[in-house]
């Protein structure tokens, strides 16, 4: 009778054993995701990767006579009650600088906050879509019934026009989805001491078109 006491005690004691390495497993697994997710945005943000565009504090200073077609495209996630329309079609010449804007009204009845997400298809052409001003660098607020134009100032880089893999690309695609969000927190922050928006000299750009 004490063997089968001792036995039973003895499984009871393994089974906790196992249940608790499983927890730990998986606490370690939800934390090595959050703390992933992070690292593989800036991973995308410095190399272009699966269509995320580059944020770059100056205007190209070489225009290229040769446009490509931009487009752009909007979404709203579940949670948040806005409307949200997007910029007509352009067709800048690659290395012009231009501004188009995005409009969202805040349909419900109290104020919200949200953050945009964005990338470009295809995603080759990610690493050559530079922003210099976006609204989507900083969360939006928005009272209620509120609508406001949110600029994107942004250029195609010129290597857009002689690199392999974007030779046939004949439009580009921008699209944002706003999630909802707590205020106060930045998006995509420059690094210290740097200056949004101040162009570089040249002959060939002398400030931002707006389409």
């Amino acid at each position: 009778m004490t063997d089968v006491n001792q036995n039973g005690q003895a499984k009871r004691v393994s089974n906790s054993a196992i249940f608790a390495g499983c927890a730990v497993f998986v606490a370690g697994m939800v934390g090595a995701a959050y703390a992933s997710v992070p690292l593989y945005r800036l991973f995308c943000q410095v190399t272009g990767y699966n269509g995320t565009t580059q944020r770059v504090e100056q205007y190209s200073d070489k225009i290229l006579n040769k446009p490509i077609q931009v487009t752009f495209d909007a979404n709203i996630s579940p949670g948040l009650n806005w409307e949200f329309k997007p910029a007509k079609s352009v067709s800048p010449k690659i290395g012009e600088t231009v501004q188009i804007e995005y409009t969202a009204t805040n349909r419900s009845s109290k104020p919200t906050t949200g953050s945009a997400v964005f990338n470009v298809t295809p995603m080759e052409a990610g690493a050559y879509f530079n922003k210099v001003e976006c609204f989507c660098f900083t969360e939006q607020t928005l009272q209620p019934g509120q609508s406001v134009q949110m600029p994107v100032v942004f250029f195609v880089d010129p290597e857009f026009a002689t690199a392999q893999e974007t030779k046939n690309i004949k439009t580009i695609t921008l699209s944002y989805t706003f999630y909802p969000s707590e205020p106060g927190k930045p998006v995509a922050a420059l690094p210290e001491g740097s200056k949004a928006g101040a162009p570089k000299t040249g002959a060939q750009n002398t400030g931002v078109g707006k389409l």
